[in-house]
Parts: C-alpha cells; sequence; structure tokens
C-alpha cells in the first residue's frame, strides 16, 4: 500500500472537538453535575456551567444538519409528525402548531409495574401494564395562543437543527413574524420554550399542564408556576411543574393555568420527574426525593437566567457531543435541496435517485436521537423517551434478542461512547435482582428452557426486563450471552480497563450460568466420524420454529463469544485464570454450525431441515456474522461456511420491518457487499404510508403490525446508522478496513470523521472516486492495529493519545 505517514502526533492540540475528559474536567471546574455521563436521575445539582460567548455554527454545517417540514404536526398524530426533543432522561414531542404548541412528555424513570418475579403456570412471567409494567407519558404541556389560528398563518415553516438539539418555528401573521424555539437542557435538566416576534407582534393566551394519570394540577400566584405530584401502586412517586415568564406584557396565575397577554416575548420553562433510583437494595426508590418540589426547583432556578443564556448553555454542552463525528456522503441536487424532508423522502422512493445528504442527515438523525434518549438515566427500549400515550406497545421495554441490543450498536461506532454508559449502568443495576430470579425460578418444572441437569448458576433474563429487576414473557437463555456481547464491545472500542472490570460480575455470572446449562450430545460429520459436543438445552430460535431444540445455532454462537470474552476479560484483569482455563476447555467443545445439505444454507438448528419462516424478520442463525464476528470473508472461515451463510441471509430476502433490515444491511456491510447493504438502507427510508413499514414525515422508523395500523419502534433508528458507519469502517481488534462496502451511490467523494475502531482508536477517512485519499488513526487507549485499504495493508503502532495520518492509500 503505497502511503506517507505524516508525524505522529499528541491529538490534543490538533483537535477541535472535545473530548469527554476535556468536557467533564470543564464542567467539574464549573461545579456541573450534568455533564456528559454525569447527568443524574432526577436530583439536585449545582448550576451549569454558563458559556461565555454565543455558539456559532457554520452556514454549510447549519445547513446539512437541519430537517425542516412546511406544516405542523397534528396532535393526533403525534408519533409520526411531533418533533423530538430530550435531555438523556426528559423526553418530548412537539406539534409546534401556532395556536396550540403541544409537548408530550417523558420521563425515561416513569415505570408503573415491580419485580415482577413469580411464573405463571404456563411457566411464564406475566406481561401486563400492572404487573410487569410500563412506560409511560409524565404530562402534556399546552401553549394555547388563540389568536394564531393556522388558517391566518403564511410562511409557516418550522426545523430540528440536529447539530444544536434545537427545534425551530417561524410563520407570519398580518406582517409580523412570530418566531419559537425548542429545547431539552441537560444542564438546567428542563425542557425551555421560547416565544419572540419581529414587527411589533405580541402573544396572548395561557400555558397548561396536565398529568395523564387523572393527577390534579395546583397552581401558586406567588411563584407564577403550576405543578402536580402523585404516586403509583408501586410506589413511585412522579411530579411536574411549570413556568413563564416574559420581558414585557403580563404573566400571572389564573386558576391551575399561567395566563400571559402582551407579550412581545415569553419563555416556558417546563421539568419533571421521579424518585427512581437505580439501586436493588434500596427496592430501585430514593425515599428522599420530592419530585413535585424538586420539578418546582428546577423551573424556577432556570427561570432565573434569559431564555438566550439558557439556549447558549443548552447549545454549548449539545455541540460538544455531537460535533464527534461528522459525515459526507456526496452532494445532493439543487432540486432535492429545495424540498422539504418529507418530500425529500418522497422523491428518494419515487424517482430512485440517491440523495446523500439526506442519507447521512439520516444517520445524524439516529446520533440526535441517541444524544437526546441516553445521557446518564436509564437506556433507551422500545421506543426511546418519546410517547404519544400510555400504552406504547410491548410497554416500550427493553427487549432481550435484538432490541435493546441494536439501540447500542450506533453508540461506539458514532463518536457517542459514553452514550453506552445508560445501557452498561442499567444492566450492572439488575444484575443482582437477575441473579436472584435466576437462582429461584429458572429451573421451576414449568419453565419449558429449564436445565436438564438441575444445576443453575449466576444469571438469565427474559425476553423483556423493566427497570425494576423484573421480567416479562419466556425465560431467554441466551440473552445473558448477548447482553455481555454488547457490553463487552464497548470494552473494545474503548480499551478501558476500569470498564471492564466494573462488567467482570456481569460476564462471569453469564459464563457461570452456561456452565451450568450446557449438556452434552453425540455428532457425527460427513465422514462418519462421532464427536461428544456441548450444546444448548431446550431452547428457542428467536422467534421462530420449535421451542424444545436443543443446540440451536444464535445459542452456541453467542456462547462462543461470550467465553471468548470472558477469557481476555481474565487476562486483561489479571484474574481466575484457573476458572478461566475450566472455560477455554468448555469452548473448545461447543458445537459450532454446518451448513445443511439439503438447503445449502447455514442450519438454524441442529437440522438439515428449515423449520421455521424463510424470510422471518430474525438472522439468530447469523449471529456469528453480525454483531459476531467469527464468520468473515476471509481465509479465517472455512468457504463452506461463508458460503452457507450468504446464502442463508439471502433466503431471508431483502424487504422486512427496519430493524430486520438494518440487521440485514449491517450483514451485508460484513460481506462486503455494498449494494445490498446499501438498498437495505434504502428500504427503511420509503416514506410511510397507512402504517406501512418505512420512515413517518419526523424520521421515526415505522413498523407494519397489519390492517393500517403502524408503530414507532426505535431501534430502525439506530441500526440503519450503524450499517452506514459498517459500510465505511470494518474494524476488529488489531485489524481496521476502510471502505470495505462502498456502494456507487457515495463512491463518488466523501468524507468521515470520528468513527470509533474496535481496537482502541478513532478514524477519519475521507475518499474519491471510491479510492481513500487521507486516513487519519487516533487513540484513545489501542497502541497497534492494521489498517487495510484498497487490498494492501499498513501496520500501525501509536501510544495513547497519539495519532498517524496516511495519505495516498490504495
Amino acid at each position: 500500500m503505497e502511503c506517507t505517514t505524516v508525524d505522529i502526533q499528541h491529538t490534543a492540540s490538533h483537535d477541535n472537538t472535545p473530548s469527554r475528559r476535556g468536557f467533564l474536567a470543564l464542567a467539574a471546574a464549573a461545579g456541573a453535575a450534568t455533564a456528559l455521563g454525569g447527568l443524574p436521575a432526577f436530583t439536585a445539582s449545582a448550576a451549569p456551567m454558563r458559556p461565555t460567548a454565543s455558539p456559532m455554527l457554520s452556514a454549510a454545517d447549519a445547513a446539512k444538519n437541519q430537517l425542516w417540514w412546511q406544516a405542523p404536526a397534528s396532535a393526533n398524530s403525534m408519533i409520526e409528525q411531533g418533533l423530538p426533543v430530550g435531555n438523556g432522561r426528559l423526553g418530548a414531542l412537539a406539534s409546534n402548531d401556532p395556536s396550540s404548541e403541544l409537548l408530550m412528555i417523558t420521563d425515561a424513570t416513569l415505570w408503573t409495574g415491580g419485580p415482577n418475579d413469580k411464573l405463571d403456570s404456563d411457566g411464564q412471567f406475566p406481561y401486563g401494564r400492572d404487573d410487569f409494567g410500563s412506560l409511560t407519558l409524565l404530562a402534556k404541556l399546552t401553549v394555547a395562543i388563540p389568536d394564531h389560528d393556522l388558517g391566518n398563518v403564511n410562511n409557516y415553516r418550522r426545523s430540528l437543527d440536529l447539530a444544536q438539539g434545537l427545534i425551530s418555528t417561524s410563520y407570519d401573521i398580518s406582517g409580523v413574524t412570530y418566531r419559537r424555539q425548542i429545547f431539552a437542557s441537560a444542564p438546567d435538566d428542563a425542557i425551555v420554550l421560547y416565544f419572540s416576534q419581529q414587527g411589533g407582534g405580541s402573544y396572548t393566551g395561557t400555558v397548561s399542564l396536565a398529568g395523564t394519570h387523572g393527577e390534579s394540577t395546583t397552581a401558586n400566584s406567588a411563584g407564577r408556576y403550576a405543578s402536580f405530584g402523585a404516586s403509583f401502586a408501586n410506589g413511585l412517586k412522579y411530579g411536574a411543574a411549570v413556568t413563564a415568564y416574559s420581558g414585557t406584557g403580563r404573566v400571572r396565575v389564573d386558576g391551575t393555568s399561567i395566563a400571559f397577554s402582551g407579550c412581545k416575548d415569553l419563555t416556558v420553562v417546563v421539568s419533571g420527574g421521579t424518585n427512581y433510583a437505580p439501586d436493588a437494595a434500596a427496592k430501585f426508590r430514593d425515599p428522599s426525593l420530592a419530585p413535585e418540589r424538586l420539578a418546582r426547583n428546577k423551573v424556577l432556578n432556570a427561570a432565573g437566567h434569559s431564555a438566550s443564556t439558557l439556549l447558549h448553555t443548552h447549545v454549548a454542552d449539545f455541540r460538544a457531543v455531537f460535533g464527534q463525528l461528522d459525515i459526507n456522503l456526496g452532494t445532493s441536487s439543487a432540486a432535492q435541496r429545495e424540498l422539504d424532508t418529507w418530500e425529500r423522502l418522497q422523491a428518494r422512493h419515487r424517482d430512485d435517485i440517491p440523495d446523500p445528504e439526506l442519507e447521512a442527515a439520516y444517520l445524524q438523525f439516529g446520533r440526535y436521537l441517541m444524544i437526546s434518549g441516553s445521557r446518564g438515566s436509564l437506556p433507551m427500549g422500545l421506543q426511546g423517551p418519546w410517547l404519544d400515550g400510555n400504552d406504547p406497545d410491548w410497554m416500550g421495554d427493553y427487549h432481550t434478542d435484538i432490541n435493546v441490543q441494536m439501540n447500542y450498536w450506533m453508540a461506539d461506532r458514532a463518536g457517542l461512547s459514553d452514550s453506552f454508559d445508560a445501557f452498561a449502568d442499567y444492566c450492572l443495576a439488575q444484575l443482582s435482582s437477575w441473579t436472584d430470579v435466576t437462582r429461584r425460578l429458572f429451573n421451576t418444572p414449568t419453565n419449558r428452557y429449564r436445565n436438564s441437569s438441575g444445576k443453575v448458576a449466576g444469571w438469565a433474563v427474559a425476553f423483556s426486563t423493566n427497570p425494576y429487576g423484573g421480567s416479562g414473557w419466556w425465560w431467554h437463555p441466551a440473552a445473558n450471552a448477548w447482553l455481555c456481547q454488547s457490553l463487552f464491545e464497548h470494552y473494545e472500542f474503548t480499551q478501558d480497563r476500569a470498564y471492564l472490570k466494573k462488567i467482570y460480575p456481569l460476564i462471569k455470572g453469564a459464563v457461570e450460568f452456561w456452565e451450568a446449562r450446557l449438556i452434552t450430545t453425540t455428532v457425527t460429520d460427513a465422514s462418519g466420524t462421532s464427536r461428544e459436543v456441548l450444546v444448548d438445552d431446550n431452547d428457542w430460535s428467536p422467534e421462530q420454529g420449535p421451542q424444545d431444540a436443543k443446540g440451536i445455532t444464535y445459542a452456541q454462537e453467542v456462547v462462543w463469544n461470550l467465553f471468548g470474552n470472558y477469557h481476555t476479560a481474565t487476562r486483561v484483569l489479571g484474574k481466575d485464570t484457573s476458572y478461566s482455563a475450566t472455560i477455554d476447555s468448555l469452548r473448545k467443545r461447543l458445537y459450532l454450525p454446518v451448513v445443511s445439505p439439503k438447503t445449502g444454507w447455514l442450519e438454524e438448528w441442529m437440522s438439515p431441515d428449515n423449520l421455521g419462516e424463510t424470510t422471518h424478520r430474525h438472522l439468530s442463525p447469523l449471529f456469528g456474522l453480525f454483531p459476531g464476528d467469527r464468520i468473515r470473508p476471509d481465509d479465517s472461515t472455512p468457504k463452506d461456511i461463508l458460503a452457507g451463510a450468504t446464502a442463508l441471509l439471502t433466503a431471508r430476502g431483502m424487504n422486512s420491518y427496519g430493524w430486520s433490515n438494518a440487521w440485514r444491511s449491517l450483514c451485508w456491510a460484513r460481506l462486503k457487499n455494498a449494494e445490498n447493504a446499501y438498498q437495505l438502507v434504502v428500504n427503511n427510508l420509503k416514506p410511510s404510508a397507512n402504517g406501512s413499514n418505512g420512515t413517518a414525515p419526523n424520521l421515526f422508523d415505522i413498523m407494519d403490525m397489519g390492517e393500517g395500523r403502524g408503530i414507532f419502534q426505535i431501534d430502525a433508528n439506530f441500526g440503519t446508522p450503524s450499517a452506514i458507519i459498517e459500510m465505511l469502517v470494518y474494524s476488529r481488534p488489531g485489524h481496521v478496513e476502510l471502505l470495505p462496502a462502498l456502494p456507487a451511490a457515495w463512491a463518488g467523494s466523501g468524507s468521515v470523521s470520528g468513527v470509533g475502531v474496535r481496537g482502541g482508536f478513532v478514524a477519519d477517512l475521507s475518499w474519491k472516486n471510491g479510492k481513500v485519499t487521507q486516513a487519519r488513526l487516533k487513540s484513545v487507549g489501542g497502541r497497534e492495529t492494521t489498517v487495510v485499504a484498497g487490498g494492501a495493508s499498513r501496520r500501525i503502532s501509536l501510544k495513547p493519545g497519539e495519532s498517524v495520518t496516511l495519505r495516498g492509500l490504495g
């Protein structure tokens, strides 16, 4: 590989993007408890750091990271049209209706239900909104401005600025331009709405805060706020509060609302939360917290500052995170740029012409959602913190057979490693509960997946989990290994030994579970040779086929990974070497799948027959291709296994639900089939119509449930960006490949910076005519790796903090 190596540099003096460590240091110096990775649950926090200057975006950056629409959202279709904001714990959908701004507000910890640690007569955990529980709405906020009826409005426009975490709306009435901005501030732990105008207009109306569970809102005229507080049957306390203020006109309490009149500007601040605590020993409650009072304190503290100060504080915080990755997939046409976001989606599907700027913006929208929904609180479940009612499908829970894992595939790859903390912290907080329930209930006679040996150890989970250590639906034996795969991969990206030490009990507990679960059976190969192997006990290949199959490919692959990751963890941490050797010996005896002589596919079950649906949504038997990495298109994988995996992926088809298409795209990217991987990205950008699979006007992914009913499920909004990045950079510890699956649509020219690389690096690269023109690798903990581009390779050695630039790559 012909290349020129620039002097190895210390990145700190050349990188304009704040590092997490630098950002935290600044925050700590200012007494800020709400810096990235440190945003607490709904508790009191120190005053945030205030920027000394207004943060500015270049015109080019502002344009490429802005989505826009020509109509407000309907109050009856918020999940498909409402624009999302969030500070990592609080989330809201905004309607941007001129005469009636509606915010549907969710707190990630506002869950009904409880431990749910009893099995029913069928061996299942109950799965309802009262027993298992459900994520639910916190409040509805309405800012009514009766004179601003949509019928009187001209030049309406609303936009979502992904780089600054900001919704903006503007419109004209009788020669006056009215503007509003909405953002969810992590430093101030509140959602802010700012109304302004140009041309001599004013605002008159009311601000109303309402609970969604029958709560009674009260107002305080002296403090000029309204609030409510209550508790669920499970003992969880919660509350919310709102205040409003203006430099002109009049703002006063009127009954249970806040009235305003003659205001040339108006600022509304709303906050709320619960007394949830990630502590099983305290039954996941902090009894010292009074959420309603705390909400009042937060909104009144924020109201001590101007809207401009609140905005600048928020933008400085948000941009420090968002700016860690930048992407350019090519230039769209002038005609495409003139269209609003919904029109562009429709044109992309109708005309079948690549729109690289829209496709890059879709990736950045996924990153926007990650920053907004995963900062220091609970991780994101099936809908993240965005609801339009109290009855989300599948309770908005944490599904463990793909969904919660897919939510976090993007974090490290897309420059958002700190957002992964919410997922890891959740697993750690639940571990004691999961362990207790496993040891008490896993071998219950009604559990169809119980261990036939009668032994049980470590921990396991069900297909669904909640924030209280609770389980729902059937036991899901392989889920513990898959959760650990995600947890360990985060270590591979960061090389953070302290983090590995923290998650080690989770990994070891899962290993102990599988040591007790594996059973011995005899297999005979094509030559007639028999041997004893270890296989998974009675199990189900999610979510199809027989429910009592042994040695399903999915479980065999995920446990093979688990045991290998455990080996690495014990070596890095220097502990449990004797036990690790025992597990190493088990790993050598694990049965690994073969290709069916009947179908030519990698077998999903230990059977040559296909026992399920050919085009099934799950790719469980292809775990070894992605997210695992045992099956590769190189000499390390037997050709028949690679061909069998490719044949199975082909048979699964190219059209499914959004999350399933994203998984398919990632698998095709791993196989270096760029056009298939790209087509699946395009398939997910298809506009959803009447509940069909595809993308809603607000870019949320919609899953077709039949009979014209579509639901929002967020994992495709994260899985699809993961696939885009995997097409540009593939990595494993010790190996980085640039542009492994670059489609023709993006081949002309482009660049990406800030991509996480397994092994402890971050990659920046640019390309032209399908070839890498320059690449930069910087170490965040890694030391050696091989960089591959254009079929040639170069070995790189760096110390943490150093970088190297390569040019003229083939």
